[in-house]
């Protein structure tokens, strides 16, 4: 296998366990040319030795790939500085942090994907390695032959990084209160992942009630669900242990920590649009007029609540750097904006660095809690102004096509073309094709997009009025069932299990 192939965006990904089904792609030798590639990009920015912090979340293969790149960096000469289990944003502020000083951070993790995936995420000082990055790294794996092996420290990352993060929520706080969330029980679940910290490091010292919170120990097995916030057996487990727990909040992160969502006391999630919408409140409070990017199967009801404060959204691809490179153009050309968020809980401040970091997000709404409780007031309360859709639905087709970029780009181009009563262009959106919907389709609209990772279609659709769901899939169906390519056994599937129209 060619390495370049384990490239996945601004990421690396492999298999790194043997299943019946799947082969090991991210072997040791893999990580090893890596590591070599990484020592070339940093040469690229400047003159050695150069110091690398490497860390982990929970996977079972995380352990022993961290050792293998290690080794390898130091034999090229790197300082290397072992993080242990640690979290992706963290990673990042090695790079940051005096005290540790490094020119890059590496985090092995491959997020929510399942125990045998593992992956490699890198940040220089300056943020995120982009996908040009990426391919430098895997296409120049050259072995540097150093005078002298580089050394190895292992240092806590994690507890620092805890610190940061507490003084930040003091300050926005405007406390010096030793534990403003006295009185508060706030719960935690980590999904078995790297997130368990959150609740001993961050939450106690501010005083919060932590009982009740679960699955904080890491355990690459992810015995209980999916450490994933989008995912909605992960949601209900959250939502379950905060009511049964009578906590004033509960939070959920993924594996790795850049992403999260809450449920509030009354149970309800504030994910996807709620919690952009939340965030949409806090910032445009602070930063009266700015913009905020999202990705593209956004509601469009967020729109009109942020417009209502005074924001401006951009709808944009698709894509973690996608649209935080996005906001950052967007603030080089003059035009502020403060905040990038997906709703599948990737979130990126302009104050923090645009770093997708999941705690941060929860930092963000902490700050809030006191003032909240002085007023009288709650989360659900802060969007209740935000229409929510009598429905929605998800449906994927995957695209038996070797050349299913051009293949699904050319049916949705296609589509356009095939307009009927009832359905109209949105012309706000910069991937795929956005339609809105009216007369006998309900009041809504659907997105038809290419994945960005897989051969596959999304369909996502969201509507005002229930019931029309059945006739939206239906007519995409008839469209769709031209090309032979598209396997639409989701979409029979979704149709077989609603009365008949």
């Amino acid at each position: 296998m060619n390495i370049v192939e384990l490239q996945n965006g601004s990421d690396i990904r492999g298999i790194a366990i043997a299943t019946e089904k799947e082969q090991v792609t991210l072997t040791e030798q893999a990580v090893r040319q890596v590591a070599s590639g990484l020592r070339s990009w940093l040469a690229t920015k400047g003159s050695g030795p150069f110091r690398v912090a490497v860390g982990r979340d929970s996977r079972l293969s995380g352990e022993a790939l961290q050792e293998v790149l290690m080794a390898q960096l130091q034999q090229e000469g790197v300082v290397v500085i072992d993080c242990g289990l640690a979290t992706t944003p963290a990673m990042f502020m090695s790079t940051q942090f005096e005290d540790f000083d490094c020119d890059a951070g590496v985090m092995l993790t491959a997020s929510h994907l399942p125990y045998y995936f593992n992956g490699i995420k890198i940040f220089s000082r300056q943020g995120g390695a982009e996908k040009s990055d990426i391919h430098y790294i895997l296409t120049h794996t050259t072995v540097h032959e150093a005078a002298e092996k580089g050394s190895y420290q292992q240092k806590d990352l994690l507890t620092p990084y805890a610190q940061d993060l507490l003084q930040k929520i003091r300050q926005g706080m405007g406390t010096n209160t030793e534990k403003p969330l006295a009185g508060l029980k706030i719960i935690v679940d980590a999904g078995n992942g790297a997130g368990g910290f959150f609740a001993e490091k961050v939450l106690l010292p501010l005083g919060a009630d932590t009982n009740g919170s679960q699955f904080l120990e890491p355990d690459g097995h992810f015995p209980n669900h999916i450490p994933n916030p989008d995912n909605k057996e992960a949601m209900a487990s959250i939502r379950e242990a905060v009511l049964r727990e009578q906590a004033d909040l509960g939070i959920i992160f993924d594996t790795d920590v850049d992403r999260s969502a809450v449920v509030t006391k009354s149970g309800e999630p504030l994910n996807r649009n709620n919690m952009i919408a939340v965030l949409s409140k806090i910032i445009l409070a602070e930063h009266p007029g700015t913009r905020i990017v999202t990705n593209s199967p956004t509601s469009n009801h967020l729109k009109t609540f942020i417009e209502a404060l005074g924001g401006q959204q951009v709808r944009y691809i698709s894509g973690y750097r996608n649209v935080i490179n996005k906001a950052i153009e967007l603030n080089e050309a003059g035009l502020d904006t403060q905040l990038a968020i997906e709703t599948s809980g990737h979130a990126a401040f302009k104050e923090n660095f645009f770093l997708d970091d999941g705690a941060y997000v929860i930092a963000k709404l902490l700050m809030m809690l006191p003032q909240l409780q002085q007023q009288g007031t709650t989360l659900d309360e802060l969007i209740a102004a935000l229409q929510q859709p009598a429905e929605t639905q998800e449906l994927r087709f995957a695209i038996q096509q070797a050349d299913y970029q051009d293949y699904g780009r050319q049916v949705i181009a296609n589509l356009a073309n095939h307009l009927i009563p009832g359905w109209q262009i949105d012309p706000e959106n910069e991937e795929g094709i956005r339609i809105n919907l009216t007369g006998p389709y309900g009041q809504g609209w659907f997105l038809l997009r290419m994945s960005l990772h897989e051969p596959l279609l999304v369909l996502q659709i969201e509507n005002d009025e229930a019931g029309h769901l059945p006739a939206v899939v239906q007519a995409i169906g008839r469209f769709l069932s031209q090309y032979e390519a598209i396997d639409q056994s989701k979409l029979t599937q979704f149709l077989a299990q609603q009365p008949k129209i």
